[in-house]
Protein backbone atom coordinates (compact mmCIF):
# COMPACT_ATOMS: atom_id res chain seq x y z
CA UNK A 1 0.00 0.00 0.00
CA UNK A 2 1.25 3.40 -0.95
CA UNK A 3 2.08 5.53 1.47
CA UNK A 4 0.54 9.52 1.58
CA UNK A 5 3.33 11.82 0.71
CA UNK A 6 5.80 13.55 4.28
CA UNK A 7 4.39 16.34 4.50
CA UNK A 8 5.48 18.89 7.31
CA UNK A 9 2.09 18.71 8.61
CA UNK A 10 2.12 14.85 8.18
CA UNK A 11 5.69 14.28 9.92
CA UNK A 12 4.75 16.64 13.09
CA UNK A 13 1.70 14.50 13.32
CA UNK A 14 -1.13 17.75 12.69
CA UNK A 15 -2.36 15.52 9.69
CA UNK A 16 -3.62 12.01 10.73
CA UNK A 17 -5.66 11.61 7.85
CA UNK A 18 -5.68 8.16 5.62
CA UNK A 19 -6.02 4.87 7.73
CA UNK A 20 -3.23 3.92 10.56
CA UNK A 21 -0.42 1.63 9.42
CA UNK A 22 -1.17 -2.01 8.38
CA UNK A 23 2.39 -2.82 10.60
CA UNK A 24 0.76 -1.29 13.21
CA UNK A 25 -2.70 -3.16 13.29
CA UNK A 26 -3.90 -6.21 15.47
CA UNK A 27 -2.50 -9.54 13.81
CA UNK A 28 0.56 -7.56 12.39
CA UNK A 29 4.35 -8.78 13.72
CA UNK A 30 5.52 -6.76 16.68
CA UNK A 31 8.61 -5.90 14.76
CA UNK A 32 10.98 -5.18 18.36
CA UNK A 33 14.18 -4.11 16.37
CA UNK A 34 12.91 -1.08 15.12
CA UNK A 35 14.55 2.86 15.49
CA UNK A 36 11.34 4.49 16.89
CA UNK A 37 10.74 1.26 19.45
CA UNK A 38 14.74 2.02 19.97
CA UNK A 39 13.83 5.64 21.66
CA UNK A 40 10.08 3.66 23.22
CA UNK A 41 12.84 1.38 25.25
CA UNK A 42 14.80 3.94 26.34
CA UNK A 43 11.31 6.13 27.38
CA UNK A 44 10.66 2.98 29.56
CA UNK A 45 13.63 2.64 31.49
CA UNK A 46 13.36 6.13 32.29
CA UNK A 47 10.79 6.00 34.02
CA UNK A 48 12.30 4.41 37.26
CA UNK A 49 15.13 6.45 36.80
CA UNK A 50 12.78 9.53 37.53
CA UNK A 51 11.02 8.19 39.86
CA UNK A 52 13.71 7.54 42.58
CA UNK A 53 15.46 10.86 41.57
CA UNK A 54 12.37 13.04 41.90
CA UNK A 55 11.54 10.85 45.43
CA UNK A 56 14.89 10.75 46.62
CA UNK A 57 14.95 14.58 46.67
CA UNK A 58 14.16 16.91 49.47
CA UNK A 59 10.62 19.33 47.69
CA UNK A 60 10.21 16.88 44.38
CA UNK A 61 11.14 20.09 42.16
CA UNK A 62 15.59 19.48 42.04
CA UNK A 63 16.28 19.88 38.14
CA UNK A 64 17.06 16.34 37.28
CA UNK A 65 14.05 14.78 37.38
CA UNK A 66 12.54 17.12 35.60
CA UNK A 67 14.88 17.40 33.09
CA UNK A 68 13.93 13.56 32.90
CA UNK A 69 10.60 13.94 32.95
CA UNK A 70 10.65 16.47 29.78
CA UNK A 71 13.15 14.12 28.01
CA UNK A 72 10.29 10.46 28.67
CA UNK A 73 7.61 12.79 27.22
CA UNK A 74 9.24 14.19 24.53
CA UNK A 75 10.37 10.96 23.29
CA UNK A 76 7.05 9.87 22.82
CA UNK A 77 7.05 12.89 19.84
CA UNK A 78 10.30 11.86 18.88
CA UNK A 79 9.65 8.90 18.29
CA UNK A 80 6.47 9.31 16.35
CA UNK A 81 8.44 11.47 13.94
CA UNK A 82 11.20 8.41 14.01
CA UNK A 83 8.70 6.10 12.57
CA UNK A 84 7.19 8.54 10.13
CA UNK A 85 10.58 9.40 8.81
CA UNK A 86 11.68 5.65 8.50
CA UNK A 87 8.58 4.18 7.81
CA UNK A 88 9.26 1.58 10.72
CA UNK A 89 6.02 0.88 11.99
CA UNK A 90 5.34 -1.33 14.23
CA UNK A 91 2.59 -3.44 16.46
CA UNK A 92 5.09 -3.36 19.47
CA UNK A 93 5.47 0.27 19.12
CA UNK A 94 1.74 1.09 18.96
CA UNK A 95 1.19 -1.49 21.95
CA UNK A 96 4.19 0.26 23.60
CA UNK A 97 3.81 4.26 23.59
CA UNK A 98 0.33 4.56 25.14
CA UNK A 99 1.84 2.31 28.39
CA UNK A 100 4.80 4.20 28.86
CA UNK A 101 2.84 7.77 28.33
CA UNK A 102 0.72 6.65 30.99
CA UNK A 103 3.27 5.18 33.36
CA UNK A 104 5.30 8.41 32.86
CA UNK A 105 2.01 10.39 34.13
CA UNK A 106 1.46 8.00 37.06
CA UNK A 107 4.80 8.28 38.37
CA UNK A 108 4.37 12.23 38.20
CA UNK A 109 1.52 12.28 39.83
CA UNK A 110 2.82 10.16 42.22
CA UNK A 111 5.94 12.19 43.01
CA UNK A 112 3.63 15.27 42.96
CA UNK A 113 0.99 13.79 45.68
CA UNK A 114 3.64 12.83 47.75
CA UNK A 115 5.27 16.58 47.74
CA UNK A 116 2.02 18.03 47.34
CA UNK A 117 2.79 19.78 43.89
CA UNK A 118 -0.86 19.72 42.62
CA UNK A 119 -4.33 19.63 44.03
CA UNK A 120 -4.74 15.97 45.49
CA UNK A 121 -8.21 15.55 44.23
CA UNK A 122 -6.69 16.51 40.57
CA UNK A 123 -4.49 14.00 41.13
CA UNK A 124 -6.38 11.19 42.37
CA UNK A 125 -8.53 11.93 39.51
CA UNK A 126 -5.68 11.57 36.66
CA UNK A 127 -4.32 8.79 38.46
CA UNK A 128 -7.58 6.47 38.53
CA UNK A 129 -8.12 7.82 34.93
CA UNK A 130 -4.79 5.91 33.58
CA UNK A 131 -5.19 3.05 35.73
CA UNK A 132 -8.23 2.76 34.38
CA UNK A 133 -7.04 3.13 30.86
CA UNK A 134 -4.17 0.85 31.62
CA UNK A 135 -6.55 -1.82 32.34
CA UNK A 136 -9.16 -0.90 29.84
CA UNK A 137 -6.77 -1.19 26.95
CA UNK A 138 -5.61 -4.49 28.01
CA UNK A 139 -9.17 -5.67 28.21
CA UNK A 140 -9.48 -4.00 24.93
CA UNK A 141 -6.22 -6.25 23.14
CA UNK A 142 -7.58 -9.53 24.35
CA UNK A 143 -11.22 -8.37 23.36
CA UNK A 144 -9.89 -7.46 19.96
CA UNK A 145 -11.15 -4.03 20.48
CA UNK A 146 -9.34 -1.21 18.90
CA UNK A 147 -9.14 2.01 20.65
CA UNK A 148 -8.29 4.63 17.76
CA UNK A 149 -7.04 7.40 19.76
CA UNK A 150 -9.45 10.37 19.23
CA UNK A 151 -8.92 14.28 19.33
CA UNK A 152 -9.74 14.95 22.91
CA UNK A 153 -7.34 12.18 23.57
CA UNK A 154 -4.86 14.19 21.84
CA UNK A 155 -5.47 17.17 23.01
CA UNK A 156 -5.04 16.30 26.76
CA UNK A 157 -1.61 15.04 26.27
CA UNK A 158 0.14 18.07 26.43
CA UNK A 159 -2.10 20.14 29.09
CA UNK A 160 -1.45 16.94 31.73
CA UNK A 161 1.83 16.97 30.78
CA UNK A 162 2.90 20.34 31.01
CA UNK A 163 0.92 20.90 34.31
CA UNK A 164 2.88 17.58 36.08
CA UNK A 165 6.22 19.08 34.71
CA UNK A 166 5.67 22.72 35.66
CA UNK A 167 4.51 21.22 39.27
CA UNK A 168 7.74 19.41 39.18
CA UNK A 169 9.25 22.93 38.44
CA UNK A 170 7.83 24.78 41.51
CA UNK A 171 5.37 26.63 39.19
CA UNK A 172 2.20 25.48 40.99
CA UNK A 173 -0.43 27.98 40.16
CA UNK A 174 -0.72 27.26 36.19
CA UNK A 175 0.45 23.76 36.85
CA UNK A 176 -2.50 23.57 38.22
CA UNK A 177 -5.09 25.31 35.83
CA UNK A 178 -3.18 23.23 33.20
CA UNK A 179 -4.30 20.01 34.77
CA UNK A 180 -7.77 20.68 34.94
CA UNK A 181 -7.99 21.68 31.57
CA UNK A 182 -6.12 18.31 30.62
CA UNK A 183 -8.35 16.39 32.94
CA UNK A 184 -11.67 17.44 31.40
CA UNK A 185 -10.27 16.65 28.02
CA UNK A 186 -8.65 13.37 29.33
CA UNK A 187 -12.29 12.72 30.78
CA UNK A 188 -14.11 13.59 27.31
CA UNK A 189 -11.58 11.36 25.70
CA UNK A 190 -12.08 8.02 28.00
CA UNK A 191 -16.05 8.79 27.74
CA UNK A 192 -15.72 8.44 23.76
CA UNK A 193 -13.17 5.15 24.21
CA UNK A 194 -15.80 3.66 25.83
CA UNK A 195 -18.52 4.11 23.27
CA UNK A 196 -16.23 2.99 20.70
CA UNK A 197 -15.56 -0.72 22.52
CA UNK A 198 -18.99 -1.04 23.79
CA UNK A 199 -20.07 -0.59 20.08
CA UNK A 200 -17.32 -2.67 18.50
CA UNK A 201 -18.04 -6.05 21.36
CA UNK A 202 -21.99 -5.72 20.00
CA UNK A 203 -21.27 -5.53 16.52
CA UNK A 204 -21.09 -9.87 16.25
CA UNK A 205 -23.76 -10.21 18.38
CA UNK A 206 -25.71 -7.36 15.95
CA UNK A 207 -25.05 -9.37 12.78
CA UNK A 208 -26.27 -12.60 13.67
Amino acid sequence: MDRPPLTFRRLSGLDRSGPPPPETQAGAPLRPWTIPNAIGYVRLALVPVFLVLALSSETGTDALPAVIFAIVTWGDYADGIAARVTGQYSRLGALMDPVVDRLIVLAGVVVCWHFSLLPRWAIAVLAAREALMLVFGQYAIRHGVELKINWPGRWSVWPLMAGVFLALCGVEDLAAVLLVVGLVLAIWATVLYGRSAVRQLREPSIST
